[in-house]
């Protein structure tokens, strides 16, 4: 069964926010929930999956075309096997097939367009999507360098930093410590950079960020970090940053909004215990969102 926490107050609000996280690395399918979930996406969807060389990221990238499709079945309404993603020039997925928005239904929110995002890294695929807002979401899971030292590896990746921003990474404390606000500036660009969707021939140096606080905790939500773009601060953008646990940081960019509200959503956490934690409440489980027929072979 599927579990989620609360978001915090103002989620549901006139523009709605969604957040969700899956913990891949604790999924193990059967090969019959496998095929299920195979047959729930598009041929093309399962052709990038089934490019994968090892089966964990196969699992990952599975996990968040499911996480997209989930979000578009409950908040847009439209069935499953009727769901139509494509990708931009730039490789960004959207809804190819939105319902009109002179939908009769008091309650439809799909007069507003829904920006959504994905990422998977580590143990988790994490999604963001917003009503009326540009959204880019990324996960990074801290981790050593494979096959040099820290210091090496920092010289390699040195012009993707800015010097302010590798003054900060080196001065927030041990190798341990630096890794983990590498991986946070790392995370912050890429959200911004598939909020606005321009793919990888962005030049990283032209965003630079003001890491605030300097020190995070799990559980947590924090909008305080400023970005600057070309040397000139962005206000209009706002960036959630959490942890998911201690090894997984996710940055969430968000673009200006249109409607006034200062409200926060934190992650939910989509997993398959059953037990519920404080202030969640149950999900039903994933099949029983989809149809029991696999799709038409019109959906592609």
């Amino acid at each position: 069964m599927f579990k989620h926490m609360k978001c915090g107050s103002g989620c549901l609000t006139a523009m709605e926010s969604v957040r969700w996280a899956f913990r891949c690395g604790s999924w193990t399918p059967s090969p019959a929930e496998w095929l299920f979930a195979v047959r729930c996406v598009q041929a093309e969807e399962r052709e990038r999956i089934g490019q994968f060389v090892f089966a964990k990221d196969a699992k990952s990238a599975m996990a968040g075309r499911l996480l997209m499709r989930k979000l578009i079945s409950e908040h847009v309404g439209i069935p499953w096997d009727q769901i139509r993603l494509e990708r931009t020039a730039k490789g960004k997925p959207f809804l190819a097939n939105p319902p009109s928005s002179s939908s009769s239904s008091p309650s439809s929110s799909v007069d507003r367009w829904w920006s959504f995002n994905v990422s998977h890294q580590g143990d988790f695929a994490v999604l963001a999507a917003e009503q009326g807002r540009q959204v880019g979401v990324d996960v990074m899971k801290i981790a050593m360098p494979g096959s040099s030292s820290v210091s090496e590896f920092f010289r390699i990746m040195n012009r993707q930093f800015t010097d302010h921003e590798w003054t900060t990474i080196k001065a927030s404390g041990p190798e341990w410590t630096q890794l983990g606000m590498f991986h946070r500036h790392w995370a912050l660009k890429e959200s911004f950079i598939k909020a606005i969707g321009t793919g990888l021939g962005f030049d990283l140096q032209r965003v630079e960020f003001d890491i605030s606080p300097m020190e995070i905790q799990e559980g947590e939500v924090y909008t305080s970090t400023r970005m600057h773009l070309d040397s000139e601060e962005e206000e209009d953008w706002v960036f959630e940053e959490c942890l998911l646990d201690e090894q997984h940081h996710v940055a969430v960019a968000l673009g200006k909004q249109e409607s006034n509200t200062d409200d926060v959503c934190t992650f939910i956490t989509v997993s398959h215990s059953s037990s519920s934690g404080p202030g969640s409440q149950r999900f039903s489980s994933l099949d029983s969102r989809v149809s029991t027929r696999p799709p038409n072979h019109s959906d592609r």
